[in-house]
Order: C-alpha cells, then structure tokens, then sequence
C-alpha cells in the first residue's frame, strides 16, 4: 500500500561496501548501516537497501548488513585476472535501471566515495533524482560531493561502532609537554552496565528518541513539522513503535504529555488535528549541560595535561551526572552539542587531521564558569 502523503520522499540506498568498510577501518570505525539507516529514515521511505563486495572478503560484516534488511549482493573477484570493478559497475547499472523503471523513487543514496561514481550521480541528477551521497571524511574523492544534492560524512553519524583502538586507553593532546598523557578512561564499554528496566526509564528514552528524530527531520526540511511526519519517521526507525507501550491512547495525547513537560512545543497546523512540532525557545537544563561540559573539560585537562579529545568525553560527563543526554536537550548527536558550546563562547575545539580527532580545551582555565 502507498503512502498517504504523495510529496513523502521514497529513497534507493546502494552500499559500495568495499569502499565504505576499508574506508571506516582505516581510521578506527567499523562499518555499521543502522546509524546511516536512521538518518535516512529522517529524510524519507527506504524502498531499497542494496550492498555490493565480494561477502567472502567480509564475512564479519555480513551479520550487520542482514539484522538491517539490507540485501547482499554477491560480486565474487575471480583470482586468475586483474581485478576489475565489477561490484561499482553492477551497483552502477542497478541503480540506474531502477531510476528509469520506477518514477516513484525520488532519491538516491550512493554510499561510497569514489571518484568512480560521479558520472553516475550526474546521470541520476539529469533524470530528476534527487541524490545523497555518503562517504568517510578521510577517504572520499573531492570530486565527488559537489556532485551530489546533499553529502554526509558517516564517520559524523551518532551511534557508529569503534574498532578497538591498539595500544588501548585514550590519548591527549599535550599543548605544555612533549611526553604522552594517559588517562583511567577504558572507553565507553567500560561505562556500559546492565540496567533494569521500568516505566520512567523507558519514557525517558522515548524522549530522546522523540527529540532526535525531530532534529533530524528539522535539519533536513525547511518547513514545520507535522505530527503526521514526526511519527511516520518514528516508524521508518523502528518499525514496532507504538504509543500504547508507554501508557497512551494516541499519538497526540503522548505529544501533549511532552509538551506538558517542556520537551517540545505544539500549535495548530494547516490540517486540523495534526499540529506542527518544534523545540522549546529555550531547552531544559541547556545552561547547567554547558557548565557541565565546560566544568568537564578543564578538569581533564588538568587530569591529562592536555586537551581532552571528543571520543570518550561524553563517558566522562555521564560518570558525573549519570542522566546526561544531550538529546534531551535537542541535539542529534553529542558532536552538534559541543559545537553549539563552541558557538556560545563555553569551550573551544580543534580539528586535529593527524589524529583525525576532535580536541576541546578551555580557553583560560582559571577563568571561573
């Protein structure tokens, strides 16, 4: 059955995982769909999800891509002749046939970063597709994204897997020393503790993914959000959600309740009984999460003797308020956070390329907060 709302955005994704997977290893990430499939599911209807390699050269991915309904397709690399780029040119043929034969799919979503594929992205952009492409920061083509209509990074996605660092521990940037800083800090499986579940916990969470989802439809339309739309991009996430399982009669009673408790606001909207959401003018909390962060940051750096980098910080803060969440306060991810502290003058934050790490640090640390 289609959808009710003819202007909802249908997406074709196609995975170069090759390209993607070696790419994320190089600089520490394993390559997981379901953080992509979420940002997705902001911007509109998967109608496909299609990913291309030789699934004997990554065996350990295979698991990934299956529990996310991705299918694999198998382009296996004959060992008694070059190699060829089979698995670009099938993805290539694939995603073109389906541009032609099916209108209704208005975007799609090249993930690769491959120079390769920009004669591809043109070709889909002159039948009047929409394109996004996806790639890693370090080892996507220059050409490549501004070909594109839109282009993300997917080592900036929230929620993506780390591989195990070697050596262990997180590392500092020292501005004073020479010699390496160490910290107690295992990373965030250290933090990980089993935990029960119950009601309150389970609305807070819902929150969370309330406020995140609509971060993330607000980053990608220029107009208000519907209700209607907030909750069709709840379901693309997680197909079972249901309003019920946490104590309401309907979708716009759990909207009220919220509104309620200042996690969002509601007015009318064009259509009656679906009104527009949006966040508060000022979010809870938002000036004593700044200080926390700021308060954080300077006593790392004492701790370190360096600037303390972003991977592991947010461990950090939650080891001294458990609860914190910078979804509660609106933030897609904990990177749009800290640069939100960076824009309101609470920290500042390096770009360090060698590293491919970001660095916080404050300015004046015996400045008081």
């Amino acid at each position: 059955m289609a959808s009710n709302d003819p202007l909802e955005e249908r997406l074709a994704l196609y995975i170069d995982h090759e390209n993607v997977a070696i790419g994320a290893r190089d600089i520490g990430f394993r390559f997981d769909p379901r953080p992509l499939l979420d940002a997705l599911a902001e911007r509109g209807r998967l109608i496909t999800r299609r990913a291309y390699a030789d699934w004997n050269l990554f065996s350990d991915d295979r698991r990934d891509m299956v529990d996310a309904n991705v299918e694999l397709i198998e382009i296996p690399q004959r060992s008694d002749s070059v190699r060829k780029n089979a698995a670009d040119i099938q993805m290539a043929v694939d995603a073109m046939e389906l541009a032609l034969t099916r209108d209704f799919v208005s975007t799609f979503v090249i993930v690769s970063g491959d120079s390769d594929f920009t004669p591809l992205v043109s070709k889909l952009r002159e039948l009047n597709k929409r394109v996004i492409g996806v790639g890693l920061k370090g080892s996507t083509s220059a050409m490549l994204p501004p070909a594109c209509d839109e282009f993300i990074f997917y080592d900036r996605l929230e929620g993506i897997p780390l591989r195990q660092k070697k050596g262990g521990g997180n590392q500092s940037r020292s501005k004073k020393s020479t010699g390496p800083a160490t910290s107690k800090d295992k990373g965030p499986k250290a933090a990980a503790k089993p935990t029960k579940s119950s009601q309150k916990q389970d609305l807070r969470e819902l929150e969370r993914v309330l406020t995140r989802t609509l971060a993330g439809i607000q980053s990608n339309t220029a107009g208000a959000v519907q209700a209607s739309n907030l909750k069709r991009a709840l379901l693309r996430k997680d197909p079972t959600f249901s309003e019920g399982d946490y104590g309401f009669r309907g979708f716009r009673e759990m909207l009220r309740h919220l509104a309620d408790n200042k996690v969002i606001t509601l007015t009318d909207g064009s259509a009656p009984g679906d009104p527009e959401v949006d966040f508060p003018s000022a979010p809870r909390d938002e000036d004593a999460a700044f200080k926390l962060l700021r308060d954080t940051v300077k006593e790392l750096m004492d701790e370190l003797g360096g600037d303390p980098p972003l991977s592991g910080l947010k461990d950090q803060l939650r080891k001294r308020q458990p609860d914190f969440s910078e979804k509660d306060l609106g933030y897609s991810g904990f990177l749009q956070f800290c640069k939100a502290a960076v824009t309101k003058d609470v920290v500042e934050m390096d770009w360090e390329e060698e590293d491919a790490e970001y660095y916080l640090y404050v300015e004046d640390t015996g400045k008081s907060s």
